[in-house]
Parts: structure tokens; sequence; C-alpha cells
């Protein structure tokens, strides 16, 4: 793998390192963000810390559980001061500095060495030092084991038990439980990481038997009264912050509801937007044919993977305000549609 000696060169010569990763951190984010905060501080030795935009949900928060991450809504002076004394940051699962929406300054301004490890499209080189950059990749977490696993000398057995157990999450959680964005890479991955001893059922059971009762009876919920499924088979469900509070749902626990409506077989692409803060967070999922990357490329101010992607809505700029919700992603929906079919 190309620039493994450059990292090797640069880990070795830093004193404080911070490892930052993206606002709302998913599972991936954690997942490859823990993983190489522990290979630093457990197999190097470093003065590392992880640094989150935001808090970690609830239904992932046990891959950071200890490891005493600053979370910069609650400590966003000490986030501050943390970037500005560190000589190395690694930039974790994202692909361009604003993603840290509130960081982004500070991570600007910091002479620090910056190295990105990232696995989105069209990544900004502009602000980093050292890039990794493989769009293919399942995952962050994946493309992390294997540039741990080089910097080890191919010795999978040589990193953290609890850097693995990372490693297996965030990648599980991006590809949906093997459902979505496999390579045989990703597959060669989960095979070493289980062959080391990582306890994938515990995972499981941690990830998705563990959910709290309104969870469930938000999706059933959302599902059964606030589908809509249109004829040219892209679904979309809309969830205001009044639902949310109704719901009782927590922070995070939409995650993965995008995906439910995709185990139809008429539904070609699923839309999951959510308000927050005066702006609809979109979701975007897909099976072959549709690419979930054109649409929030395109309509929704985002971008991602071909099946996978997420974006935003905003008003007035998009849509008269939060009621025009359906009218607008019906609209969306047809030009969508048309731009495919010409393209």
């Amino acid at each position: 793998m190309e620039n493994i000696s450059s990292l090797s060169r640069i880990l070795g010569a830093s004193s404080k390192v911070s490892v930052v990763v993206h606002t709302h951190p998913d599972g991936d984010a954690l997942g490859s963000g823990a993983a190489m905060l522990i290979y630093l501080r457990e197999r190097l030795g470093k003065d590392a810390m992880l640094i989150l935009p935001d808090s970690a949900p609830h239904t992932v928060d046990f891959v950071v559980d200890g490891l005493g991450a600053l979370d910069a809504s609650f400590q966003l002076e000490a986030v501050e001061e943390r970037i500005a004394a560190s000589d190395l940051i690694l930039i974790l699962d994202l692909n361009q500095l604003h993603r840290t929406e509130q960081l982004a300054g500070a991570l600007e301004a910091s002479p620090a060495t910056k190295v990105l490890i990232d696995h989105h499209l069209h990544p900004d080189l502009a602000p980093f030092d050292l890039v990794f950059s493989e769009p293919e990749r399942s995952s962050a977490c994946e493309l992390l084991y294997f540039i741990l696993k080089e910097l080890e000398n191919g010795e999978t057995g040589k990193l953290p038990a609890r850097c693995l157990e990372a490693l297996m999450t965030g990648m599980t959680t991006d590809t949906n439980n093997f459902a979505n964005s496999v390579i045989p890479s990703t597959l060669q991955m989960a095979s070493e990481l289980l062959l080391a001893g990582v306890d994938r059922d515990g995972i499981i059971d941690k990830l998705y038997h563990s959910d709290r009762e309104e969870r469930i009876f938000a999706f059933a919920d959302m599902v059964a009264n606030h589908l809509t499924i249109l004829p040219s088979g892209i679904s979309y469900m809309i969830m205001t912050e009044e639902m949310q509070s109704a719901y009782g749902l927590e922070d995070g626990e939409t995650e993965g509801l995008v995906n439910l409506p995709l185990n139809m077989e008429k539904v070609r692409m699923s839309i999951f937007i959510r308000e927050e803060k005066g702006l609809f967070r979109v979701s975007i999922r897909s099976k072959r044919g549709l690419s979930a990357q054109h649409m929030a490329r395109d309509f929704f101010h985002g971008g991602g993977h071909e099946l996978a992607a997420g974006g935003k809505i905003f008003w007035p700029e998009d849509m008269p305000g939060k009621d025009a919700a359906a009218a607008y992603l019906e609209e969306i929906a047809a030009r969508f549609l048309r731009n495919e079919t010409t393209n």
C-alpha cells in the first residue's frame, strides 16, 4: 500500500496526536476513530485523544466507552485547546473538513501535520499532508485495518484486541451487516479478524439485539403510517422534531430506518429525512440501477456512495418550509428519474 512508509515516519515523529471524525458520528466513524486511538496508545505509546464534533449515539457508543473521548458539544474549549496543542491530526471517515462543522476552523488553522484516511468520493486534498483515499472500500474501518496491518508488516495479531473489535464494528455498520458495499477485501478483513479472535456474535448483539422498545415502536409506526411509495419505486419517510420527541427517540436511534423499505421488492430507492435544528438531514439507500450518490449530489447538497448517500434540505432555500417536504420530495424524485433516464 502506498504511503505506508510516510505514515510510519509521521507517526514516529509525533508526540501529541488528535484523532478527529465527522459530525453525527456513525459506527464507521466511531469504529475507525477508536481503533486508531487504541493503536496509537497501546501499540505506539502515544499521547493520543479522540475528538468527536458531537456526541456518540446511544446505539453505538459502546465502541468508545472508557476511551475518554472529547465531545465538542460539551467540551468545545478543551477540544480547541487540544487541537491547537497537537503536532499530528488524523482525520478519519470524512472527505472535507467542513464535515466536522464547528471544528473546521480550528482544524484549518492548526499548523499540525494532517493525515486523511477516508473512503468517500472526491476528497479535498488541500488541507492534508498525507492522504489515504480509497472510495471502493466498504468503510473507513476496512481501509484503516489494512493500513494498520501494513504498519505491522502484515501481522494482524500485533494489533490490540479492542482495536480489532472496533474495526469489525464499524465495518459491520457501514455495510449494513454485509448487505451493501462489500468487496472481496471486506470479506478478507472479516475472516482475518475472526481468526484473530474478534467476538462478532457479541458485536452483533450490541448492534442489533439491544434496542430500546421506543426505537422498535418508532420504526414500526414510521413504516406502517408514514411511508410513501411512489409508482416509480422511490419511497420516502419524513420525521419531524415533534415526531422524534413523541416517539421518545434518542440521538442516533433513527440510524437504519432508511434501509427498511428496501426489503420490499417494489422499492428501488429509499429516502428518509429527519428534522434537526431548522433543516432536514437526508439519508438515501438504493438498489442497483438507481444511484443514491447522484440523488444526494444533484438535489440534496450531499454525496456518498453509489447505493448509500446523504445530504441536507434547507428552507426557505430549497423549499418554502418544512410542511412542503412531501411535495418537494415527490418533485425531486420525478426530476431525478428524468435526469437518470437522460444520462
